[in-house]
Formats: structure tokens, sequence, C-alpha cells
């Protein structure tokens, strides 16, 4: 796909951005938990960072999503993982949904002070026994008069503990799993409403991940985004961005993982030569820069298909897992030539091979993936194309 001085100009803009607002902060985040995800996205709502492709009458800058894609990618300037997923949430996750079926009334609400910086938003999809499966969720919100109440909790939620507002998925009737839901906006200043805790993980330290309870939580029937029963609908919708923001935001990080390597082992002198001077290391490098390519080919064929307003899931889906394997492959492949330094939390390297193993579950695991590419392909068991 072909760029644009303006795509540039943007993609300049963030990464002096990232500079001077992200990057100086980022071990601090890490070594002391959540960023404060407040403060920091007030100042990207300032600079028109968080509605790059969101209706201009809400705050937005009214941009296709070419423009998102390049502001994307540049999120993986950030020397984390933590911040650029919960950027990620705020703009491609929570709110893509609400932007293009939610009301105006809705809309004003919560969309316009969420690309302003002035709510953090969260995605509540999730439970505890309801990952991949998204269809498989208990949350419940019942109609009562004007109102819904809502009972149930929602697992591993990005920004939960900061979160103003959560983009909530539950079931709203009794009918076909696929037709029963609905998506709500929901304040988290409700009654009710409850993080129980904040959840450890093994990397995105900087990012907060909250376990939420809903008890008898009232809201108004009008925070319904779009049509009651089309929430299953339109999450899946909102996944395609998910996914391709996966894709696009690991592209600068794996180049970074490549280049830091390169420079490192050309330095690193053992039995009397570099370690780049390795055949095994310098051929490996070049087979994992042919692959970023690769991926960066595949995850823009997405990203132009999805402009053009064409089905790309299949695309998609085959660039989040690409993305997600080769993020693994090219931090681990990378970790082992830093050798005793790829180790320590200090080094670059090892932040993104415990940040990067997220990829291949959150929102939707690999083998989900292989399923939707198989059924794209017409080859799932019992579901297989005359031949």
């Amino acid at each position: 796909m072909e760029l644009t001085q303006e795509h540039e100009e943007l993609r300049r803009s963030l990464h002096k951005f990232i500079d001077a607002e992200i990057n100086p902060y980022v071990d601090e985040w890490e070594e002391a938990g959540p960023f404060p995800a407040h403060e920091l996205f007030k100042k990207m709502g300032k600079m028109g960072f968080l509605g790059v492709d969101k209706p201009e009458k809400y705050g937005g800058l009214g941009l296709d999503y070419s423009y998102a894609a390049v502001f994307n990618e540049s999120l993986g300037r950030i020397n984390c993982g933590g911040v650029p997923m919960a950027i990620g949430v705020q703009t491609q996750m929570a709110t893509p949904a609400l932007a293009q079926f939610g009301s105006e009334d809705v809309c004003k609400e919560f969309l316009t002070p969420s690309i302003s910086g002035d709510y953090v938003a969260c995605l509540g999809v999730s439970e505890p026994q309801a990952g991949s499966d998204v269809a498989a969720i208990k949350t419940k919100a019942v109609k009562d008069g004007d109102d819904y109440i809502i009972n149930g909790g929602k697992m591993w939620t990005t920004n939960g503990a900061q979160a103003d507002w959560i983009c909530l998925l539950a079931n709203t009737g009794e009918g076909p799993i696929h037709k029963n839901k609905s998506l709500i906006c929901v304040p988290m200043k409700e009654k009710g409403v409850t993080v129980a805790r904040t959840l450890k993980k093994m990397g995105m330290h900087s990012s907060d991940t909250a376990e939420i309870f809903f008890d008898d939580v009232r809201v108004p029937q009008r925070y319904l985004i779009g049509e009651e029963g089309a929430g299953f609908t339109y999450q899946m919708i909102q996944f395609q961005e998910e996914r391709m923001y996966a894709a696009l935001s690991s592209l600068e990080s794996l180049q970074g993982s490549l280049d830091e390597t390169i420079e490192y082992t050309r330095d690193r002198k053992i039995f009397g030569q570099s370690v780049l001077d390795n055949q095994v290391v310098h051929f490996r490098i070049a087979e994992l820069q042919t692959e970023v390519e690769c991926l960066r080919a595949l995850t823009w064929k997405a990203v132009e298909e999805y402009v053009k307003g064409n089905d790309m899931t299949k695309i998609a889906s085959m660039a989040k897992i690409k993305s997600t394997r080769l993020t693994r492959e090219v931090n681990d492949a990378c970790l082992q030539y830093w050798g005793g330094m790829g180790y320590m939390d200090e080094t670059p390297i090892s932040r993104r091979y415990r940040d990067g193993r997220l990829g291949s579950i959150g929102g939707g695991a690999d083998e989900v993936m292989l399923s939707i590419i198989c059924k794209y392909m017409g080859i799932l068991p019992g579901k297989r194309k005359n031949t």
C-alpha cells in the first residue's frame, strides 16, 4: 500500500511524542507497576492521537484506517509491550464498535471523552471460562424498566483498574448464543462495579490488568451500542481491528530486536571474533529479517483490503498468527545471541521476550486464528467444500 506524505508526517509526530513522553519513563513504569493512563492519554488526546480514524464530530481526525494503521505500527517504537497494548485497547478494541454503531448521544457521552483522553476505556469480553470462546460468556444484562441490571464478571481486562468505562459484552436474551449478546457502555463508577483485583503477569508489567465483578449494576438501556442482540457480530468486527493492531504494532518492535541484536553481536567477541561473524548467526538474522518483511507485506495487505471495505477476516487472522509466532521466534533467537545479558531485566530483548508471549493468547489464540483461516479455506471438519 502506498503511503502519502501525510501518513509519514503522522509517523514522525508519533515517534517524536514517544521519544519525549513515553520511552524516558518506561523503565520506571515497568518497575512501579501500571503507567499513569489518564496522564498519558490526556497528552495523546491533545495531539489527536486517540481518534485518528474516528469521526470529527466526536473529536476525531476523521481519517481512513490507513492512518490508524500507521499509528498502530508506530506504537512498536515504545520500549515495552504494556503501554502500546493499553493504547491499542483505547483506540482499536474498546471504541471501534461504539464509533461505528453507537447512537449520537452515547458517542458524545463515552467516545468523545475517550478521544480527548479525559476517559480511559477498557473492553469486557473474556471471562474465567470464556476466553477465546466468546460465545460462552455468562455475564447477563436483564431489562428492568428503562434500565439493564447487569450481573457477572470479566477477567484479564486491560486498563480495567484505571478505566472510566467498559465496553461490556453481555447476554441480553435467551436466544441462539450468537444472537443473544449485546455491547453496552458501563461507567466503572456505577454502584455494584468492583475491581476485585489487579493481576500479576509474566510480562506487560506497565499495563494494569483487572478482574471485574458486576453485582446488580444498573445502567440505562440507552447505553446499548447499536442493536440489541447484535453484540457478538459487533465484537467480531471489533476483533478484526484488534488483530490488525497486533500485527502492525509488532513490526517496529521486531525490527528493533533485530537491529539491537546486530549491533550487540557485532561488538561482542567470543573466541577471537565477533558473534555476528559466525555464519550461523548472520544467516539466522537474515532469515528472520526476511520473515519480518513477509509479515509487513501480509499485514499491509490486510489494511489495504480493510480500507477498501472488503472482507479481510482471513488475511487479518493470517497476519495476527504470523506476527505472534514470529514475535516468539525472533525474540527467542535474538535473546540467545545476547547470551547471559539477554536473560537480564535491564536489556530490551529480555522485556520483549516476556511481553511478546501474550500475543499468541490474547485477542484470539493462535488456534482460534487457525480455525478462522480453515473456515475461509473451506477445510473445517464437516464443512469441507465439495471436490
